[in-house]
């Protein structure tokens, strides 16, 4: 049987994926930088089926052309049965690439940290997240924007607002949100707070919230001004003190859905209303594509089930050196090396039991 005619979904991916290259290739496109940022996307994510459709395709020629040899050379037997085994596993790679993504999976990151009971060492432990996941993203070539931080005088995080972006257009599977959508809900700390004198373990947390970054031309979430309450406030620091004496930080309620953001950070108010817009039309995003798969019976976007942030996910057991993932049974003694940014093993689990639960899914279809 025919490759195309065996899998029509990469034929067709195939044909998508050739006309966006042409797009691209035309001056009005390419002078585009926002339309070129929507097709570069979506050429990235067709360009792993297209791939694999490739090797699957040369492998079966390869391998059909070793069993004409082997029946005229019995020594091309070995060679034609390697061939044909390779073909097969590269048969179930297109087949894995061909399971419909997160749409999402190539977009850049919203994140917030927030402090959870436990009083000071909660935001402590708030920001030693923080630093664990701006350490993490180095690693991976990614850049990290403060958006908003409320500090507490010992160094811990009340809470803080961070965006997290690749460079460029990344594949699908190298997107920052495909990696980070994993990390929302309660993340559990075990040990010894600083503040305690008796030496007693003590149990506190922090609730993680990651979702999409829009684009700022993003066509699927309108916000009408009327809809928007802006309050103007001055920004402050650790302690409460004021950072600077204009009033430039903005507060933005979105009043049909009670959505509030604030954002401080920014060196004027114009900037830090552009920069709380774009936040909100972030979480109305992410609220719109839980809905939609909410309404489909679905797990489209895997973040959904833990963006409710009284599920604990993830329980860090200082004195034992120990990190669990409560969702995946992942558990490793090297919480110092994840706490400085050595977290891929732990998203790799995550990913890994996704992964399954979408090819379970696509072969019930």
């Amino acid at each position: 049987m025919n490759i195309d005619e065996e899998f029509p979904a990469a034929a067709t991916a195939v044909e998508e994926f050739r006309a966006i290259e042409n797009q691209m290739s035309q001056p009005e496109v390419a002078s585009n930088p926002d339309t070129m940022r929507k097709l570069g996307r979506r050429h990235a994510e067709l360009a792993a089926i297209v791939e694999a459709r490739n090797a699957y395709a040369q492998l079966m020629d390869d391998a059909e052309a070793a069993k004409e040899m082997a029946s005229e050379d019995p020594d091309f037997e070995e060679e034609a049965k390697q061939l044909e085994t390779q073909a097969q596993e590269a048969k179930e790679k297109l087949r894995t690439a061909l399971i419909p993504r997160d749409p999402d999976d190539a977009r850049d990151t919203i994140m917030e940290i927030k402090a959870g009971a436990g009083g000071e060492e909660a935001a402590l432990f708030a920001g030693d997240l923080l630093r664990m996941y701006m350490r993490y993203a180095e690693r991976r070539g990614w850049t990290c924007e403060i958006q908003s931080q409320n500090s507490t005088e010992l160094g811990g995080v009340k809470d803080v607002q961070i965006a997290i972006r690749a460079k460029g257009t990344p594949a699908p599977a190298d997107g920052v949100w495909a990696s980070l959508k994993y990390e929302g809900g309660v993340h559990r700390v075990q040990r010894v707070p600083v503040t305690e004198s008796q030496g007693r373990i003590q149990t506190s947390a922090a609730g993680v919230i990651v979702f999409p970054e829009a684009d700022d031309d993003n066509d699927e979430i309108e916000v009408d001004p009327k809809d928007l309450k802006i309050d103007i406030f001055m920004s402050s620091g650790p302690g409460g003190q004021s950072v600077n004496t204009t009033y430039s930080a903005v507060r933005m309620t979105h009043i049909p859905t009670g959505i509030v953001v604030s954002m401080q950070d920014e060196k004027s108010q114009i900037q830090n209303r552009a920069a709380a817009l774009r936040v909100l039309k972030s979480r109305l995003l992410a609220m719109k594509h839980e809905q939609e798969a909410a309404e489909a019976a679905d797990m489209r976007h895997s973040q959904v089930r833990s963006l409710d942030r009284s599920e604990r996910i993830r329980t860090y057991n200082f004195p034992e050196n120990r990190i669990v993932d409560h969702r995946t049974n992942y558990k490793a003694y090297n919480l110092d090396a994840v706490l400085d940014g050595d977290l891929q093993a732990v998203i790799d689990s995550d990913i890994q039991a996704d992964e399954e639960a979408r090819l379970s899914q696509s072969n019930k279809q």
